[in-house]
């Protein structure tokens, strides 16, 4: 993380700029769209972002196990020996983890609800037990623990033109469109790790079942009835975007074309998914770098026009400066 962006954002404690450059390395590696996206924000604003998602991708590679070899017990434990440590943080404000540091100090700083962070640790238990959901209803509960609240963690932070209360359900839908988003990009990797993020109802309703998405997966095939599944998954998701879409204008101007470039990104996954005519379950749909580097310009250009209206908009209204010419 730059000095520049800890000053803006008024971290001058060294075991704080510690624990924020770390959470801005977890979120370089582990998020690419993700991070590209946070860079159009404001300076003050990033550490607090990639405190947020530096802590939502700790606790998920403790899920994941992805440094191999502990069984399910054994994460259970890890998880629950995290959920102290973050209850202590959230309680007192501060804490010595090299992440927990960063994310209790974002908390404090910007007045998040400490709920959502409980909720977010009910869903990682749920990756350790379940496998399946059978319906949509039973996902959308994993997902606002999941998802949902990472919208609502970072509404604070974004800022918001209209009463928090307002913005807050848009948000949340953000969050699971997004999640939705990579379910369907991840399939493949979801099926190694034994996980199906699709309503079991919906698949059965194509005649689809994990042995079918197993083959799939085997061979490098998608058999006809997974991609009709995987459309009607699509049409779901694209619900859920239309319905968070108006909550970019409800933001802070100067964090909307962070947000607004996120969900082109991210609605860009489908539409290749779409373009592979959902044969995904081999390998990834991916956007094109040059695709990405397109759209973070534009953003990175509004950004900049904003914040640059904005300084302006500041000098006016405290007039001609001493000594100055009028």
């Amino acid at each position: 993380m730059t000095a520049r962006e800890l000053d803006a954002a008024g971290v001058h404690d060294e075991r704080l700029r510690t624990a924020y450059t770390r959470c801005r390395l977890i979120n370089a590696r582990g998020g690419a769209t993700y991070f590209l996206a946070t860079r159009l924000l404001g300076p003050a604003q990033r550490p607090a972002v990639h405190a947020l998602y530096g802590f939502a991708r700790y606790a998920d590679d403790i899920v994941d196990d992805l440094g191999g070899g502990r069984d399910v017990p054994q994460r259970t434990r890890d998880l629950d020996a995290l959920d102290a440590l973050v209850r202590d943080a959230l309680r007192t404000g501060r804490s010595g983890h090299p992440v927990l540091a960063a994310l209790a100090d974002t908390v404090t700083r910007h007045r998040i609800d400490t709920a959502h962070f409980t909720a977010f640790l009910r869903s990682m238990r749920m990756d350790l037990r379940t496998t399946d959901y059978p319906t949509w209803d039973d996902l959308a509960r994993y997902m606002h623990g999941s998802a949902a609240v990472i919208g609502l963690e970072l509404l604070p932070v974004l800022g918001t033109v209209v009463p928090h209360e307002e913005a807050a359900p848009h948000a949340a839908s953000l969050g699971v469109a997004f999640q939705l988003t990579n379910f369907l990009r991840d399939i493949g990797e979801d099926l190694d790790r034994g996980r199906i993020y699709l309503p079991a109802d919906l698949l059965h309703a194509h005649g689809v079942d994990r042995g079918l998405l197993t083959w799939c997966r085997r061979t490098g095939h998608t058999d006809a009835r997974v991609r009709a599944a995987l459309r009607e998954m699509i049409g779901l998701t694209r619900g859920v975007y239309r319905h968070a879409a108006p909550g970019i204008q409800l933001l802070d101007p100067a964090s909307r074309p962070c947000v607004h470039t996120a969900f082109i990104l991210y609605s860009a996954i489908l539409r290749r998914i779409e373009a592979a005519d959902c044969a995904v379950i081999g390998h990834r749909a991916v956007v094109p770098r040059r695709h990405k580097a397109a759209l973070a310009l534009t953003g990175l250009a509004r950004s900049t026009a904003h914040r640059t209206r904005r300084r302006i908009g500041r000098a006016d209204s405290r007039g001609p400066q001493r000594g100055a010419p009028s």
